[in-house]
């Protein structure tokens, strides 16, 4: 095993580093071609060797360096078009988000996620990353009183658990508390202290935002987490979506409604305080809650499609000025 592991090491940094042909290769290693070929795809698949491809021009383009500019964000932009199929769209922002991820971790870090529709199109399009003594942390509750055993985000912690060969760390406690005062008692146990300790360790932290009567539906919003009385209550807020299921509105002020004292998740101030924070979007649908998602500052690397992006900087330009 150690034999094949330096051959593996050494074919590697021939090919990638000192750019030599297989052939040059399996001579010098008294190796055949196909051995070699075997051994440089053993190390992708093992995460020895780590592939990443430079942004496209979409993350250089005028609306991306507009969006950039007026947010103070780096922007990452799926080229997708107008006519593109729901579908279509989900897919290439997915794929980039999930590079950026990948890109974005490292050994010892500790990953935040946020459980939702987006990030359960981004996880199919993970590749291997093993990484050492990392910690994927779940940053907001996941279950209602529909579904206590909240398979859907169990599902997600599992594939980038797998992904990174990383420890997960879960939430238990409601996405939203009946009661504030019932997420008050909770947040004096230990465990959960514990938790929210590990929470505020975050490196990278990624999540989706979700907007209320998106085209592609929020799970949030349509799984029931809220009940009618709730989305009234919201609507009167002013509230226009979330991140990590604290509610936003707009202009990005979050602290004065009402719900957010039973939302389990981190607020914008506690986003603030993780360097490296993703936030993916890919439905043109969702620009207003963008616009307050930015506004609020939970966002250091914007992920989303050009159609997305243009819909955001119409909403300023039509409406705010």
């Amino acid at each position: 095993m150690h034999e094949r592991y330096d051959d593996m090491h050494e074919a590697c940094v021939r090919y990638y580093v000192q750019d030599e042909t297989m052939e040059s290769i399996a001579r010098h290693l008294k190796l055949s071609r196909s051995s070699v070929s075997r051994l440089l795809s053993e190390a992708r698949n093992t995460g020895m060797v780590r592939i990443s491809v430079e942004a496209p021009y979409g993350s250089s383009s005028p609306i991306a360096r507009s969006v950039s500019a007026l947010f103070s964000v780096r922007v990452h932009l799926a080229q997708v078009g107008e006519a593109a199929s729901v579908t279509t769209r989900f897919e290439r922002v997915s794929r980039l988000a999930a590079a950026t991820l990948r890109n974005s971790v490292k050994d010892g870090d500790f990953i935040g996620v946020a459980w939702g529709v987006t990030l359960s199109n981004i996880v199919p399009f993970l590749d291997r990353c093993p990484l050492h003594d990392a910690t994927i942390v779940q940053m907001n509750g996941g279950t209602n009183y529909h579904d206590t055993s909240a398979r859907h985000v169990a599902a997600i912690l599992q594939a980038l658990s797998q992904t990174f060969d990383a420890r997960i760390v879960q939430f238990p406690v409601p996405a939203f508390f009946d009661y504030a005062e019932t997420k008050q008692a909770m947040w004096r146990e230990r465990s959960v202290q514990f938790v929210r300790s590990l929470q505020s360790k975050i490196d990278v932290a990624i999540f989706g935002i979700g907007t209320i009567g998106a085209r592609v539906p929020s799970y949030v919003y349509s799984a029931g987490f809220l009940d009618d009385e709730d989305v009234a209550r919201m609507r009167e807020d002013g509230v226009v979506g979330d991140v990590c299921t604290v509610l936003l509105r707009k202009d990005g002020s979050f602290e004065d409604i009402s719900m957010n004292h039973r939302a389990s998740g981190l607020t914008p101030h506690e986003l603030r305080e993780i360097p490296t924070r993703i936030g993916v979007v890919a439905d043109p649908s969702r620009a207003n809650s963008l616009l307050g998602a930015l506004r609020a500052r939970t966002i250091t690397d914007l992920v989303c499609d050009d159609t997305t992006a243009r819909a955001l900087l119409d909403l300023i330009d039509h409406r705010d000025h």
